[in-house]
């Protein structure tokens, strides 16, 4: 019975205290935020309109930011739902960060990049 115990503690020391569980702690972190985000992104693109008119009016001036800002606004409005919908359903999946800023109200003053 002893050497039984001693074994599994054993075992238990070396699985759960190697490199390989806290990898194992890292990708979970990972995925978890990835599917997070991407629940957050799929939800809210819709706010990459005003987003983008604000950000553009700002920058560019309010004519623009009011045509090309909305029509920008729109596109991002697309991209950003439809990559939450892509990082929500392949969250297990370790990829890169398809865009930045990784939510909305991250840095809402920041122009939404997207890395396709």
């Amino acid at each position: 019975m002893k050497t039984t115990f001693k074994s599994l503690l054993v075992l238990f020391a070396l699985f759960f205290l190697s490199p390989q569980a806290a990898m194992a702690e890292d990708y979970t972190e990972k995925a978890g935020q990835k599917l997070t985000n991407g629940v957050a992104n799929a939800t809210t693109g819709f706010l990459e309109i005003p987003k983008t008119i604000m950000v553009d009016s700002q920058s560019k001036g309010p004519v623009y930011g009011m045509t090309f800002g909305l029509t920008k606004g729109l596109w991002n409005a697309v991209f950003r739902t439809g990559l939450g919908i892509f990082d929500a359903a392949t969250f297990i999946i370790p990829t890169k960060k398809l865009v930045s800023p990784e939510v909305i109200w991250e840095d809402f003053n920041k122009q939404t990049t997207f890395n396709i």
